[in-house]
């Protein structure tokens, strides 16, 4: 009885750390708070999930679940790293999109027309 209640004690509260996180997403207005919802409290929530899957396996089927443990290892170690590396590349550009460059005003646009074509410039075969 305790087991289970543990195991949906995880479960929801990854559930709501999972909802919360997600609806931050949609919500926030500026990148760096929109960035800082999915990274913290998805990650909590996954982990909450992912600990009450490792509980359940532990407790009804006798066995370690390495996979999920794993999981869970790789997301905390990742998900911060990826945002402070987002954050670092946001803060450094510090560019809103009405100052990027429109088609045609800059030379490096990647655009799709072929270059000119200038037989004189041809060198002929010796």
């Amino acid at each position: 009885m305790i087991i289970d209640l543990l195991i949906t004690g995880f479960i929801i509260v990854g559930g709501l750390f999972g909802f919360v996180g997600s609806f931050g997403l949609l919500k926030l207005n500026d990148p760096m708070s929109r960035m800082h919802a999915p990274t913290k409290a998805t990650t909590l929530g996954v982990g909450g999930v992912l600990l009450g899957s490792m509980l359940h396996a532990w407790a009804y089927e006798g066995r370690v679940s390495a996979h999920e443990l794993l999981i869970t290892l790789f997301l905390l170690v990742s998900a911060p790293v990826t945002a402070n590396f987002l954050a670092k590349v946001f803060i450094n550009q510090q560019t809103k999109p009405k100052d990027l460059p429109t088609p045609g005003t800059c030379k490096l646009w990647a655009t799709h027309n072929k270059p000119e074509h200038h037989p004189a410039s041809e060198q002929t075969g010796a």
